[in-house]
């Protein structure tokens, strides 16, 4: 089983210009080598292939750019593969066309795929071209080591995230029934409503940071471009949005390895994100959620657990559905968030009797309880 560890690098100013070095360079390449692959479609009609492209490179590109000669070879490699997977994922998953990468994208990284070395015992990392490097080395792991990835954050933090094949297995499916399954029907004004009637407060970190982030932008804003001062307070802004992201991703995963741990499996709705986000009213709340990353580390952890995560379709009536008779509201909208079933005269909280819903709908596709 593969698993990745990140850890903190600490390196000196030297180390420093290595590495922006290294992320300049493999950026290069891999510019270079998704234009060569249009411009050679375009002229021949089929693709050329990564082999010839790292042919061209080694002849050619190398020789007249020295400066590449300063980074590590198979990291400059690695970027050909990155370009070759791109576009092999473009024609089979339909996925967007491959883009060529800025300096300015907020997180900037390149690969090392071998001849590295991890030292817990003196907390440093010796990589090649580079050096022994500090590391935070915060825990340990055991297992073959594959591709480690260098990452420079916008706040001009250093990562590395080490690929690790432990030889373990993934543990098997455990059998679940009605009463090990839960239902989460995910919102904005609870992050998360669960089937057995707990609600789970949002606890919006863009939001509750808005007026301080509108400061700091502000005040970039009223820079002169190209300012050392510019430069100091993108900085500044770019910590915060680096707080939000950190405190999200704790929350989320904190929540997510509890619910994994508690239960069997887990029902979850099917949810068009992109085109909810489209409502102009609601685009920032559902993006200070982030539901989409919540749903996916439930399932990576629910893969390392031996649980299951069950998906119901995206159109059916979850909260339109009473969820003890079965009657259908359709005069039910969106800010009613307490409805009364005609019926069987239930009362029901809009969220709960959702996750209910999500819960059965999931039970019945595995035929573990009848309509």
């Amino acid at each position: 089983m593969l698993r990745a560890y990140k850890y903190r690098l600490d390196p000196t100013k030297p180390q420093k210009i290595e590495f922006d070095k290294h992320i300049g360079s493999c950026r290069f390449v891999y510019n270079w080598a998704l234009a060569e692959k249009i411009k050679y479609y375009e002229q021949n009609k089929k693709s050329i292939s990564r082999f010839e492209l790292q042919r061209v490179l080694v002849r050619d590109i190398k020789p007249e750019n020295e400066w590449l000669k300063e980074t590590n070879s198979q990291s400059l490699l690695s970027s050909l593969v990155h370009v070759e997977s791109a576009f092999t994922k473009f024609f089979r998953e339909k996925t967007g066309f491959p883009k060529f990468k800025s300096k300015k994208n907020p997180v900037q990284s390149f690969q090392i795929p071998q001849h590295y070395v991890v030292d817990f015992e003196n907390s440093t990392v010796k990589l090649p071209k580079i050096g022994i490097v500090k590391a935070v080395l915060h825990r340990t792991f055991e297992g073959e080591l594959k591709t480690a990835t260098i990452s420079k954050s916008c706040t001009g933090k250093y990562y590395i995230s080490i690929l690790v094949e432990n030889n373990e297995e993934l543990p098997s499916k455990q059998e679940f029934s009605e009463s090990t399954t839960i239902g989460i029907d995910v919102g904005i004004k609870d992050f998360a409503v669960l089937s057995t009637g707990e609600k789970i407060e949002n606890p919006k970190y863009l939001k509750s940071s808005l007026q301080r982030l509108k400061v700091l932008q502000k005040r970039v804003s009223r820079k002169q471009k190209g300012s050392k001062n510019r430069a100091k307070a993108k900085q500044r802004l770019a910590v915060l949005y680096d707080k939000i992201k950190n405190q999200r991703n704790d929350f989320q995963n904190k929540l997510s390895f509890r619910l994994v741990s508690e239960n069997q499996a887990i029902a979850l709705e099917t949810l068009n994100v992109k085109g909810m986000v489209k409502n102009h009213h609601l685009a920032q709340a559902i993006s200070d959620s982030a539901w989409s990353s919540f749903v996916t580390k439930l399932e990576y952890k629910a893969e390392w657990l031996g649980k299951t995560v069950l998906r119901i379709g995206q159109f059916e009536p979850s909260s339109k559905l009473c969820s003890v008779c079965g009657f259908h509201n359709k005069e039910l909208q969106l800010k009613d968030r307490e409805w009364t079933c005609s019926d069987c005269k239930t009362k029901h909280d809009r969220d709960i009797n959702a996750a209910i819903n999500i819960k059965k709908f999931a039970l019945i596709d595995q035929n573990l309880i009848g309509l």
